[in-house]
């Protein structure tokens, strides 16, 4: 089958699943906000299959990808807004649009200057349809918050606004430390009628150490999400050689202190 003939089979698919009268009824009965969720979902398993290097999974995971954006576009379509086709054309004229050393006469140096022109086309993008003209604009609010803090950090330091280097970074994260350190002593001390307050400040102060740690990852250039991911991978992995351990002494692990569950995490950390 063709390109051509596998998106149609898609779309004639999709087109049924939504059909009021022979259609699927959990497919019909969906919405934007309600599909919007496993979008996320698959772009992250998609990610998960790159990490893994598992192309098989890889494969079925894009088609995942694929079908919310044909679930989206269907009900768009149902809604008089705008078809798949639609969709298509639009990244299209975008490509081109931001490609201009590739399909005009531009020139570009390099990968960094390229890094450099696409965020200049989408502010120039950004500044004809929206009237907020902040170097903050555009940057999605349903974005994971990890990557929300990157992009506007990176959207600061375009400007100027960055540490020169990762020195006074690190000092900044000793810093948060401390003050999460003092509004945990304070919450001890705390009345019941004061706890709420101090939980509050402990909110706003865990928040400002995730937020310099993921300033901190960009000035290593290491991307904090997939540092994240290594490091429950590492603790995963860990735990569940743990547990073989402790059953292979005859026990469970719930069923060990916290001095006991420590040598066997250093044995399975050893084992590494």
């Amino acid at each position: 089958m063709t390109e051509n003939g596998s998106v149609a089979r898609l779309l004639a698919i999709m087109a049924r699943l939504r059909d009021p009268q022979h259609g699927c009824p959990w497919d019909v009965a969906q919405n934007f906000d309600s599909i919007a969720p496993y979008t996320i979902e698959e772009a992250y398993e998609v990610a998960d299959a790159i990490a893994r290097g598992d192309f098989d999974d890889l494969r079925e995971e894009l088609g995942d990808l694929l079908f919310q954006v044909a679930f989206h576009a269907r009900m768009a379509e149902e809604a008089g807004r705008f078809s798949f086709a639609d969709v298509v054309a639009s990244i299209c004229d975008k490509m081109e649009r931001r490609h201009p050393h590739v399909f005009g006469d531009a020139s570009i140096a390099d990968a960094e200057a390229q890094s450099v022109a696409w965020e200049a086309h989408k502010r120039a993008e950004r500044q004809a349809r929206d009237a907020d003209g902040s170097v903050l604009a555009g940057i999605a609010r349903g974005l994971p918050e990890w990557q929300r803090a990157l992009k506007l950090q990176k959207r600061g330091a375009s400007v100027g606004f960055d540490w020169p280097d990762p020195t006074p970074v690190i000092a900044k994260l000793h810093e948060e430390i401390e003050e999460v350190r003092v509004e945990f002593a304070a919450r001890a001390e705390a009345g019941a009628g004061g706890r709420d307050q101090v939980q509050q400040r402990l909110e706003d102060e865990i928040g400002d150490v995730l937020f310099v740690c993921v300033n901190l990852a960009r000035h290593a250039a290491v991307d904090p999400g997939a540092a994240l991911r290594r490091a429950n991978a590492k603790f995963e992995r860990r735990f569940r050689r743990m547990e073989q351990l402790a059953a292979e002494a005859g026990t469970a692990l719930d069923q060990l202190d916290l001095a006991a569950q420590d040598v066997l995490w250093d044995r399975a950390k050893g084992e590494e």
